[in-house]
């Protein structure tokens, strides 16, 4: 079953209409969970962009980050009225063009945005599903993600392309189901989360729950969010996203509208104003609970871990063409991570690309007008396309509904 998709507001709140799409997965056979838990009857909510082909073969599937959502490349994104994270390169006559590509994102398992997840009803108890929500992993993500497909009739994709936790999911989509894709780019990600990045997503996961809004996950039941906490995670998390020159460029030590100390705890600084705001802005679309289960789903991340502790064992006599990516100034996922994807892939013969595009824009480049990026992108997809014995305009039909 597909309807539009309809969801409560992040945090269990009102209801509301969400634009696009979303379906009903696992009514005849269960998503069993690498938890060893089953999710059946759940939703996907899922936005796409462009016009299918006859032949079902110009997909272009993008998978979004820990505090993205399916909302690509939308004028305005229905919570927050602004446009799609990705809306600068996905659309009519852009990088991903949607006038020659079927672009499709779905709402990660654990999400906020209509996908299964903690503010979710659970259909046992009719209640938000809170704590009782199964444990997920990235390949969870990508499992349902498949379903999806399935679903719409879709058996392979010319491109899935992701950035940060998106990333992961395009490297499990390549080792889980290598015959369903032909083009593979991860970028800014790594193969495992590492031990300072599984720290950093502690503290954020304390500073929620030691707020006493949280409530053990069940907030709902008196009417509150843990505002305070998971702003506080937000505005740890979007340290790392940015570079220590980026930082200084947009800040320095400048003062907030003042010419001199005023010796208190107001946010003097303008590097201060500026993270209070990210916090107060993030509460208002991203839902506490959800912020818990996606970032431990990052945390279980390893890759090499279920091939015997070799990450090459997980791409062997792999078809797929990659075109890995990292920015110098990323200290979450820094180039080195890319590198050993690289490695892995030369070890078992892939078609591999990588660059390391220059840039101080830290983590968050591949959010930003980075012209040398795009063009590694854009050069990468053409090729791939020509390979794939794609034309460069497709006349084709309405997305399945």
């Amino acid at each position: 079953m597909i309807t539009h998709a309809g969801s409560r507001q992040p945090g269990y709140g009102r209801p509301f209409s969400l634009p696009g799409h979303r379906v009903v997965l696992g009514t005849e056979r269960p998503l069993r969970l690498d938890s060893g838990a089953e999710l059946a009857s759940f939703p996907v909510a899922w936005q796409s962009y462009g016009t299918l082909n006859d032949d079902r073969s110009n997909v272009v599937l993008i998978c979004h980050a820990l505090t993205g959502d399916q909302f690509v490349a939308d004028e305005a994104h229905p919570v927050t009225g602004k446009a799609g994270w990705w809306h600068s390169i996905v659309g009519p006559g852009k990088l991903i063009d949607t006038e020659r590509w079927f672009v499709l994102c779905a709402n990660v398992l654990g999400g906020c945005m209509g996908s299964a997840g903690p503010s979710e009803i659970n259909p046992a108890t009719l209640e938000p599903w809170g704590l009782a929500f199964p444990i997920v992993t990235i390949a969870d993500m990508v499992r349902a993600q498949a379903m999806l497909l399935d679903h719409l009739g879709i058996e392979r994709v010319f491109a899935v392309i992701g950035g940060s936790m998106g990333g992961m999911q395009v490297l499990e989509w390549a080792s889980l189901y290598p015959e369903r894709v032909f083009a593979a780019v991860p970028i800014a990600t790594a193969a495992q989360h590492s031990a300072q990045n599984i720290a950093f997503h502690e503290v954020g996961r304390q500073a929620v729950m030691a707020d006493p809004d949280w409530h053990e996950g069940e907030y709902w039941r008196f009417g509150k969010k843990p505002v305070a906490g998971l702003a506080v995670a937000r505005m740890a998390a979007h340290i790392t996203y940015l570079s220590e020159a980026k930082l200084h460029e947009k800040f320095g030590r400048r003062l907030q509208d003042r010419e001199n100390f005023k010796y208190g705890f107001d946010a003097e600084f303008q590097v201060e104003s500026y993270l209070r705001h990210q916090g107060q802005s993030f509460v208002e679309r991203f839902d506490a609970n959800s912020y818990l289960f996606i970032t431990r789903a990052m945390d279980y991340f390893d890759m090499a871990a279920r091939h015997g502790g070799v990450l090459a064992n997980a791409f062997r006599q792999t078809l797929v063409r990659f075109c890995v990516l990292s920015f110098t100034s990323d200290w979450l996922y820094p180039t080195v991570e890319s590198r050993r994807i690289v490695h892995a892939l030369n070890a078992v013969a892939a078609n591999v690309s990588f660059a390391e595009i220059v840039s101080n824009n830290g983590h968050d480049a591949f959010l930003l007008d980075e012209p040398d990026f795009h063009s590694v992108l854009a050069g990468f997809l053409a090729g791939a396309a020509q390979h794939h014995g794609l034309l460069p305009v497709c006349n084709g039909h309405a997305p399945p509904r």
